[in-house]
């Protein structure tokens, strides 16, 4: 399917006229239109482009959300390392990178779902850049976190030699639930990272939700239904000789 069908929109700065001057002509495939014709979306189309339409633009099924779904994970998982990322190498966090995040993901899950949009879509979309904003925390905690015990165990690495050994000694069957749960809790302070903040800067954090918020937006705004309105048929009336 083209694009002229994802977008039917008729494009008059840009539409290629054939035929006769001041004869009709559809505005999709530019044909001329001799008898009956309909309006797709306010656009005159004829009717072969018409049913076109019908038949295949905005088709919602399983497989295209299951695509939209793939595509959009895939989208917030870059958009999340793309975040930590910059974090980490910068040392700065950038609120307004959760704008570029919304838009990748609802660029992502129309490009798998081929064009089909609707609330199912939307709901997805938020949740994933909500995601992949939040959790971006986590591996940005991590490196910090693993910087500051490095720096703590060498300064104190001699006077711990005897308490290390003995930590060594601790059976796997205890420190394997403690990794999982420790990544659990890790996880779900991620998601909550957005409020946590309030805290300690409760400016930067209202600022951050509210950036967060218009990405989300975008998000919303670009899996949204497309919906189609043709019209018709409506009879073509003969041009008249001058």
């Amino acid at each position: 399917m083209t694009d002229t069908f994802n977008n039917p929109t008729p494009q008059f700065g840009t539409a290629e006229y054939t035929g006769s001057p001041g004869g009709d002509h559809c505005q999709f495939c530019h044909q001329p239109i001799g008898g009956n014709y309909y309006r797709a979306n306010g656009a005159m189309t004829c009717p072969a482009c018409a049913e076109k339409m019908r038949g295949e633009l905005a088709r919602d099924t399983h497989a295209a959300y299951v695509r939209a779904i793939l595509f959009g994970v895939g989208a917030a998982t870059l958009g999340m390392i793309l975040y930590a990322t910059f974090a980490i190498v910068t040392g700065i966090v950038i609120g307004y990178a959760a704008l570029a995040v919304g838009w990748l993901v609802g660029k992502a899950m129309i490009k798998g779902s081929n064009g089909v949009g609707g609330r199912r879509y939307q709901i997805a979309a938020v949740l994933l850049t909500y995601a992949a904003v939040s959790t971006a925390a986590i591996p940005v905690w991590i490196h910090f976190s693993g910087e500051h015990k490095q720096s703590q165990r060498q300064q104190t690495v001699q006077s711990e030699e005897g308490s290390e050994s003995g930590a060594q000694e601790e059976p796997a069957s205890r420190t394997r639930p403690g990794m999982l749960s420790a990544l659990g809790t890790l996880v779900l302070l991620g998601l909550a990272s957005p409020f946590l903040e309030f805290s300690s800067n409760p400016l930067g954090a209202a600022i951050g939700l509210v950036i967060l918020f218009v990405g989300m937006r975008f998000a919303w705004q670009m899996t949204g239904a497309r919906p189609l309105q043709v019209l018709g048929p409506f009879e073509n009336s003969p041009q008249l000789p001058r």
